[in-house]
Parts: structure tokens; sequence; C-alpha cells
């Protein structure tokens, strides 16, 4: 049975968060929760010394945007700073862990497409990840992603 396609507004509390990857991702709007058919769309929010495990996708590219946080990616084994405000494009079948190098939660919100075949041949994993308590997403840790927009935005005007 598939979802019919439609527009839907998924609030992050809605969406149960997936840590055995390390991080906390969140997957938001996909086939299952608004019918998506071409991708799907979340957010992965790591705290300070956290890492999400290395992977590589099959089927999809990865486009990934930094809303808060200081963050490294490993591209096949090629460390890359990634910052607030930045876009980054992943290749199918490149491998890549994002690892938070800061002090401060940083959050990136992911969208992946095409979609694989069937869900569990999207996500291939390359290593154990050891969970640094990812779920332990604060209020007071997301606020400070708030006061950096908004000290970018003071900047800015």
């Amino acid at each position: 049975m598939s979802i019919k396609p439609r527009p839907r507004i998924v609030d992050l509390d809605e969406v149960q968060a997936q840590t055995h990857r390390g991080g906390d991702l969140r997957a938001m709007l996909t086939p299952t929760t608004v019918g998506a058919t071409s991708g799907f769309m979340g957010v992965a929010i790591v705290q300070p010394g956290d890492r999400i495990g290395e992977h590589y996708h099959p089927y999809s590219e990865e486009f990934v945007y930094v809303v808060c946080g200081e963050l490294e990616v490993d591209l096949d084994d090629e460390a890359v700073a990634l910052r607030p405000e930045q876009g980054l494009m992943i290749p199918a079948h490149m491998r890549h862990r994002f690892r938070n190098v800061g002090k401060t939660e940083a959050r990136l919100v992911f969208h992946l497409g095409p979609l694989a075949p069937r869900p569990q041949l999207g996500h291939v994993d390359t290593e154990e990840t050891d969970v640094i308590g990812a779920a332990a997403v604060t209020t007071e840790q997301h606020a400070s992603c708030a006061a950096s927009a908004h000290e970018r935005d003071k900047v800015t005007s």
C-alpha cells in the first residue's frame, strides 16, 4: 500500500530519532510520511564529539545543508570542513562520515534521491558506531543554533 503524495507539514518531534549510526537522524519527508516518490529529506543533529558513522548510498546522491555547528565530513577518507550556510553534494557510492568538531550542537538538513528500489538497499554502513549520547537533544543547545543564526542576521543587516 502506498501513500498518495500530498502537501504536509511534519514537525521534528513527530519523527522518531534514529541513533544507531551516531547522531540523531530524523527522516522527516519520506515515502511513508508524505508519499514522496523521488527522494527523502531529514535533519541530522550531532552533539559535540559525536559523529554519524561512515556509510554510502549505492542508489542516491546526498545533498547536505549545514544550519549550525562546526562539522567535518570525511569523503572517501579526505576530511573537509563544513560551516553553517554551506551545502555539499555527495555522489552515490562515495563513503562519508560526519563529525561534530565544535563545542556546540550541529544541525544539518539532508536530502537523498533518487530512492533505492527498497529502503533497506539505500544505506550501507562501513563501520561500527559508538553512540555518544546522540539522543541528548536539548532546548538549550537548539537555542544556540537559533542564536548563531540571529547573530549572522545582525552582521548581514
